[in-house]
């Protein structure tokens, strides 16, 4: 459990971000709740879904999930210790989205998101408060570019890594590409449209997708929209091969695995 002067960091975090006195108490639990997880951690990884970033994992398309899962096997195979949350940037409700419509407006054509700049101040928070624990944010599409906001807003010098695939090509010209980043805008199969700008394949797989959404709904078998949406070249799945091996060099590459002497070596940072 959090000592009581760590709660009182984190509540003067939530001030400096919220004026809202609910708002800083979510944040306050949500933060707290994350560092107790985490504590006795290597590492830590974050899921930040793709589309408007408010569905759960189970409801994220198949190919999504196995990335998220994929990478957290990764790690736990290289010896290390690991938990896994997700960062919502929305409550998942048409209410919701239609809300948060002029914030995403401003991400996709300025890249600034406000939620970039508190998921940013949660990373810092983290970081600093242990000693061995690393960061892994993993995000698709629209959760990818989101991942790259956090990582500008964040700053260099912490324990933040981001593992971003098929970034919208809205994005890409503005996102930071570093030693702490991968960025995978192909799945070793077929070009990625969203990342191209192939803006005609966009509007026929969403012309199709509606169609096929409609359909659903006249049999009384409803689907989810995005379950309808089929986009060859914007699917990441862990097997294929522009996805597993990347990533898997990737995080390779960043940590060596887990022996008696890293932990001995973690340890001496308390």
């Amino acid at each position: 459990m959090a000592s009581i002067a760590i709660e009182n960091e984190a509540s003067e975090v939530a001030r400096q971000l919220f004026g809202s006195r609910r708002a800083r108490a979510d944040f306050t639990r949500q933060l707290l709740d994350t560092y107790d997880r985490s504590q006795d951690k290597d590492f830590l990884v974050i899921h930040n879904p793709g589309g408007w970033g408010s569905s759960s994992l189970d409801r994220c398309l198949d190919w999504e999930q196995s990335i998220v899962e994929g990478v957290k096997r990764t790690i736990d195979h290289m010896g290390y210790s690991s938990i896994m949350t997700q960062y919502f940037r929305t409550r998942d409700s048409l209410w919701a989205h239609f809300l948060d419509t002029r914030e995403q407006m401003r991400f996709f054509f300025q890249g600034r998101y406000s939620q970039a700049r508190v998921l940013a101040a949660e990373l810092k928070f983290l970081n600093q408060h242990s000693g061995r624990l690393r960061i892994v944010m993993v995000g698709v599409s629209q959760g990818a570019g989101f991942s790259n906001t956090v990582l500008r807003s964040l700053g260099e010098g912490y324990d933040v890594y981001s593992i971003e695939l098929g970034t919208m090509f809205i994005h890409v010209p503005r996102r930071v590409v570093n030693d702490h980043t991968l960025a995978i805008d192909n799945n070793g199969i077929v070009p990625d449209p969203f990342v191209k700008c192939d803006l005609w394949a966009g509007i026929t797989a969403y012309a199709a997708a509606s169609v096929r959404w409609l359909k659903y709904q006249a049999i009384h078998k409803p689907k989810r929209f995005t379950r309808c949406v089929h986009m060859p070249g914007h699917d990441y799945n862990w097997d294929y091969p522009g996805v597993k091996p990347k990533i898997e060099t990737f995080l390779k590459t960043r940590f060596d695995r887990k022996t008696e002497e890293n932990d001995h070596e973690a340890g001496k940072i308390y």
